[in-house]
């Protein structure tokens, strides 16, 4: 798949690192050269595009004539949808999607302004990547063939069992091990002592273990 992804912030480059480990041909384009160049040789197998996906030139530049897919996720609700109309009218791409950053906003989020898919702020990530991509089954759309192993993810709710454990009490799945926790929008370095709360997101390395397995463990 040929994807296109606006905004290279936490969440652009968290898309386009896992779609990329799936084999996905990927562009990520942000309007600060700062921030690109920051991102150079960080992001293996994605190209990276400065300037103001907003601008037809630039997105015809960086791909959107082949582009199957399009994710608008800069912070900003106006150049979202800007992206997305321009690459579905202009560009005729087949799936757009475009973060929702103010939910009052929400309404303008569709068919109109060429989104397919809109996706509030707070949706999790695999669940993001699985509504832009129109994917059913999230192992398959994750798994690393070279490697073997699948990405999954899963959340810490108020009901989980798991909230107030260390994540060293917490038995995972043989095979199985904490790639990062995600807490306030922020990647959290997976410490066995740091204690799990209600809202945290934990993406997890598995070679064997099922999503049902993995979410049994904190659940």
């Amino acid at each position: 798949m040929n994807v296109l992804i606006a905004g290279a912030g936490r969440l652009g480059t968290q898309i386009a690192r896992v779609l990329s480990a799936a084999r996905n041909e990927i562009t990520l384009i942000d309007v600060d050269d700062d921030r690109v160049a920051e991102l150079e040789g960080r992001l293996p197998g994605v190209r990276l595009v400065a300037g103001d996906a907003c601008e037809p030139a630039l997105l015809e530049h960086a791909g959107a004539l082949t582009a199957d897919l399009v994710i608008a996720t800069t912070g900003d609700d106006e150049d979202n949808l800007v992206i997305s109309l321009l690459a579905k009218r202009q560009f005729s791409v087949t799936r757009v999607a475009a973060r929702v950053n103010d939910a009052d906003n929400a309404w303008l989020f569709d068919a109109r302004w060429g989104v397919d898919v809109a996706v509030p702020a707070a949706t999790p990530l695999i669940s993001l990547i699985e509504e832009a991509t129109g994917a059913t089954d999230t192992v398959a759309l994750l798994r690393l063939s070279k490697a073997g192993v699948d990405v999954i993810e899963t959340a810490i709710t108020p009901q989980s069992r798991a909230v107030g454990r260390t994540l060293g009490e917490v038995r995972l799945p043989e095979g199985t091990v904490v790639a990062t926790i995600v807490r306030d929008g922020q990647p959290t370095v997976p410490d066995p002592a740091i204690r799990l709360s209600a809202g945290d997101e934990l993406l997890l390395v598995s070679h064997s273990a099922t999503e049902q397995e993995i979410h049994a463990a904190f659940q």
